[in-house]
């Protein structure tokens, strides 16, 4: 990959970096481990008894969730980059994760704020529901807990070559430009490999739930197996960075094959199955996966 196609890579792509903080609200607590221990004749040394300070609490829980949601749909969105967590994000995508990333992040904000405001209430809900292992000490305060949670969106341009501007030799300089060129070849290419990973996970899982073995038994499947299908079908159009021909072949022909098609359909029509099961075994097969 040259110097022009590094550029036109880096117009086209831009980096992001999702920063959350999430209080888990777990504490070890060493007198109950070490009471374990010794009830076990054991080291104190040998386990950790770590204690959940609001058991059952829901709006901790529909926070954490959403958390969570809200993680595993900026992977689906983005690819791979670098090893501290930045994530490549296409351009393409960029109006459509923007959008959506904000809002997600809004709902979360909501929820937050209300967990704070009924943080100490639940506090002296759990003198009761702890019994002997509540200890006020445990609990930060408001304030703190306030602080612990916080989700944030950093975006960066992706870097050229030319972004070296150093004050070196021009052959120093051209070794740092080569050197990135070479390392952002790699990342490229394994970020497009994450992609067609995704791929193929969603073919196979289509083809192992929708295979009828030879007594005619039928694997169940849930709505979402279809679902997660266009799903996927959709993302692919933005995170193929590279236009690569042959990716954007196959989304297209998982896309024919369940086009018009529910998971309804699925269960209830022989014919609708084997024929989906069949076209995605030969996308498979066709793109050497």
């Amino acid at each position: 990959m040259n110097t022009e196609n590094v550029t036109a890579m880096s117009n086209q792509s831009m980096l992001v970096e999702v920063n959350i903080g999430l209080w888990t609200a777990r504490k070890n607590d060493k007198a109950v481990s070490e009471e374990v221990a010794q009830s076990k004749n054991a080291k104190s040394q040998s386990g950790n008894y770590h204690k959940n300070l609001l058991p059952g609490v829901k709006e901790l829980d529909e926070l954490k969730k959403a958390v969570g949601a809200f993680r595993n749909w900026h992977y689906t969105q983005t690819i791979p980059w670098l090893d501290s967590g930045i994530r490549l994000l296409p351009m393409k995508n960029y109006l459509n994760y923007v959008g959506r990333a904000n809002g997600m992040l809004s709902e979360i904000e909501d929820l937050k704020r209300h967990f704070v405001t009924v943080y100490p209430n639940l506090k002296s809900q759990m003198a009761f529901s702890l019994g002997d292992l509540f200890d006020p000490n445990d609990y930060p305060s408001q304030s703190e807990v306030d602080r612990k949670f916080y989700f944030n969106i950093n975006y960066y341009p992706l870097p050229t070559s030319g972004d070296f501007r150093v004050d070196v030799g021009n052959e120093m300089r051209q070794e740092l430009v080569d050197q990135y060129e070479r390392h952002f070849q790699t990342k490229m290419q394994e970020a497009m490999k994450d992609v067609w990973d995704r791929l193929h996970t969603t073919l196979k899982h289509l083809s192992e739930r929708l295979e009828v073995s030879s007594d005619g038994e039928k694997k169940v499947f849930r709505d979402s197996l279809i679902e997660n299908a266009r799903e996927m079908c959709s993302v692919l159009s933005a995170l193929n960075v590279t236009d690569d021909p042959k990716l954007e072949q196959a989304r297209k022909e998982l896309e024919q094959a369940i086009f018009g098609v529910t998971a309804k359909d699925l269960r209830d029509s022989e014919l609708v199955r084997h024929d989906v099961h069949t076209r995605v075994n030969e996308i498979i097969n066709k793109f050497s996966f």
